[in-house]
């Protein structure tokens, strides 16, 4: 089980922090990807972190204002995410596979998926 969660209200040039914590497996035996899903669009990938943290992927409109974190002790993956945009705005999932390689923001990579958590970046 992936339950989110740290989504919220903000305006924009915010900050927000989201937690994905990993119940059932191992989060070592994961990846995580995380995805969102604005209003009337299709679900896209956000970023994702491989095993051991070594390997990171971020979408073009994340990159130098997301950071994603996994911390295996405590089954946890943090998506940090800073400079919010209204275009942010969505529901963010978290998800996770045994699968390697592949196209990370690719939806039939990924087995296990969140419930997700609202994010709305607003004035």
């Amino acid at each position: 089980q992936l339950v989110e969660s740290g989504g919220g209200l903000v305006p924009p040039g915010a900050s927000l922090t989201l937690s994905c914590v990993v119940s059932g497996f191992h989060l070592s035996d994961l990846r995580i990807g995380w995805f969102r899903q604005a209003p009337g669009m299709k679900r896209e990938g956000v970023s994702s972190i491989s095993l051991t943290g070594a390997f990171i992927e971020d979408a073009d409109s994340a990159k130098g204002r997301f950071t994603i974190s996994r911390h295996n002790a405590n089954n946890t993956v943090l998506l940090q995410m800073t400079k919010l945009r209204p275009e942010d705005t969505g529901v963010y999932y978290c998800a996770g596979t045994r699968k390697y390689g592949g196209i990370w923001n690719s939806e039939s990579l990924w087995n296990w998926w969140g419930q997700g958590t609202q994010v709305t970046v607003s004035s």
